[in-house]
């Protein structure tokens, strides 16, 4: 099997990346604008520079390797960005995606789109694939608009959700809750952590994996990917001090009213995985596992 993937410079991208080059009879295509920032020791794996807001090279790169799957991780995923710079939001995450739609098309490959809890309106959690999207925001908006593309389209294909990652990437170029955190923590710095909003987060290596239960059994229809604990982010937080053996007594409640964001996030998503688990063998790790998976790295 040959898999094109995405946004092989992000988090998703290297963890999707280091796991499918360890596979047996599996060829690895890694894709991102720029040049090639993973880690000079991997092997067993090409890299070939992709805009994939570019449709001619888009077009170009797949027709040349013809893979048998397209996974597509890339994406714009800074909500404030998001909703700041609408025209490149969509440009990234909806015209993009028709674009990959095409090529993918083209050459008969299997798709799977990765996607947001930011679909949901946060009304209420955890949700299943049949709960209804109605985002909040427009990353959300983005994210559920290219969801349709990718339904509507002719293609073999599978829809992923999910949410909340955290993880670390191999150059410690990317944050995320757990890593700022611990960062803060580190340095002295008191923070303020909201406990009116719910996610069941998810590790960076759980993610990457129920992408490639997707990929190689060419599954199709839509599929929850995260963690199966709910949390707030202060008792992520929490866990994170405890774990690391920092000053929990830095972290601090707050509420999603005292922040003034350009673009609103949802009260409570999280996920209900039983269609992975039971469809896909899909087993995440718990938090506290997927910190004790964090720690070896860093």
């Amino acid at each position: 099997m040959k898999v094109l993937i995405t946004g092989a410079n992000g988090l998703l991208g290297q963890k999707l990346v280091d796991l499918l080059r360890r596979q047996s009879n599996t060829q690895v295509i890694a894709t991102a604008r720029g040049a090639n920032r993973l880690p000079s020791e991997w092997d067993n794996y090409a890299y070939d520079e992709m805009d994939i807001t570019n449709a001619r090279q888009v077009a170009s790169v797949i027709e040349n390797h013809r893979p048998s799957v397209i996974i597509h991780a890339a994406a714009m995923t800074q909500v404030d960005d998001c909703e700041l710079n609408r025209e490149k939001c969509w440009r990234h995450n909806v015209t993009a995606t028709g674009y990959l739609l095409q090529a993918a098309k083209d050459i008969e490959a299997h798709f799977v789109f990765v996607s947001s809890d930011f679909v949901f309106d946060g009304s209420y959690g955890p949700l299943n694939e049949e709960a209804q999207p109605s985002p909040v925001n427009y990353y959300g908006e983005s994210k559920l608009a290219a969801e349709n593309l990718v339904k509507q389209s002719l293609v073999s294909s599978a829809i992923v959700r999910t949410v909340l990652v955290y993880g670390v990437s191999h150059d410690m170029s990317r944050s995320n809750i757990v890593l700022w955190v611990k960062k803060s923590l580190e340095a002295g710095q008191s923070i303020r952590v909201v406990t009116d909003q719910w996610r069941t987060p998810t590790l960076a290596e759980d993610l990457a994996m129920g992408c490639w239960l997707v990929a190689k059994n060419k599954a199709k229809g839509t599929y929850h990917i995260s963690g199966e604990e709910m949390f707030t982010p202060y008792e992520m937080a929490m866990t994170t001090a405890d774990f690391f053996d920092l000053d929990r007594s830095l972290i601090h409640k707050t509420d999603a009213s005292q922040f003034s964001q350009p673009g609103k996030r949802p009260a409570k998503t999280g996920f209900i995985i039983q269609k992975s688990k039971t469809g896909l063998g899909y087993q995440p790790h718990t938090l506290w596992e997927g910190l004790e998976i964090m720690k070896a790295q860093i």
